[in-house]
Order: C-alpha cells, then sequence, then structure tokens
C-alpha cells in the first residue's frame, strides 16, 4: 500500500498564492506518477496537474495553466502544488494520487489518495 497526506490547504483572498504538499510513504515503488484532483461540492472530481516520478514531466488542466505548478522531490517522496493567482472557482477539495496508469489526467489511472485538504479562495 502507499499512503497519502496531504498539507497545506487554508483560506486565501483572490489574486493570492497557496502550497500544497503531498507526502507519500510505504510501497511508492509501485507507483511512477503522481497527481492533483480537485472536487467541488455539487460537482464531479477534476484533475489539476500531473507529474512523473521518473522525468519530471508535467501534465496541467487548461484551467489552471500558467497559474499552479506541479514540482517533486524525489529523496523525500514529496509532490508539491504551488498555486498562484488563485480564484474563488479554485475553491475545492483537493486531492493527492498515486499511480501507475496513463494517461495521468483521468482519476481512474490512479490507485492511491490521500485524504484531501480544503482550499478555499474568497475575500
Amino acid at each position: 500500500q502507499v499512503q497519502l497526506v496531504e498539507s497545506g490547504g487554508g483560506l486565501v483572498q483572490p489574486g493570492g498564492p497557496l502550497r500544497l504538499c503531498c507526502a507519500a510513504s510505504g510501497r511508492t515503488f509501485r507507483t511512477n506518477g503522481m497527481g492533483w484532483f480537485r472536487q467541488a461540492p455539487g460537482k464531479e472530481r477534476e484533475f489539476v496537474a500531473a507529474i512523473e516520478w521518473s522525468d519530471g514531466n508535467t501534465y496541467y488542466a487548461d484551467s489552471v495553466k500558467g497559474r499552479f505548478t506541479i514540482s517533486r522531490d524525489n529523496a523525500k517522496n514529496t509532490v508539491t502544488l504551488q498555486m498562484n493567482s488563485l480564484k474563488p472557482e479554485d475553491t475545492a477539495v483537493y486531492y493527492c494520487a498515486a499511480g501507475y496508469r496513463r494517461p495521468r489526467t483521468v482519476v481512474g489511472s490512479y490507485d492511491f489518495w490521500g485524504q484531501g485538504t480544503q482550499v478555499t479562495v474568497s475575500s
């Protein structure tokens, strides 16, 4: 099994930054990619960003491209999502996920999920 723990959520004003971190432990060798997804009330869980453990190749949803940056630290088994220029529509519970299937942009490609962290963008 792989355990994922997210941290860094909270309340932020529109236009502000926030950084989320995901720490992976356990049988992490069973995964080769990490992703961030989010789910707003009444909506389906949607892809935000993903990264390959091996070469750091990244993927982004169009809605966050240019504002969010995903990065990884292989030595620490952590993945970070730096979110800038946040908008009210970014408000959601953000989930970290780990898996080995492709494409990286769909929920079904991930086997392990964190508990989620709330991000609220409001003035």
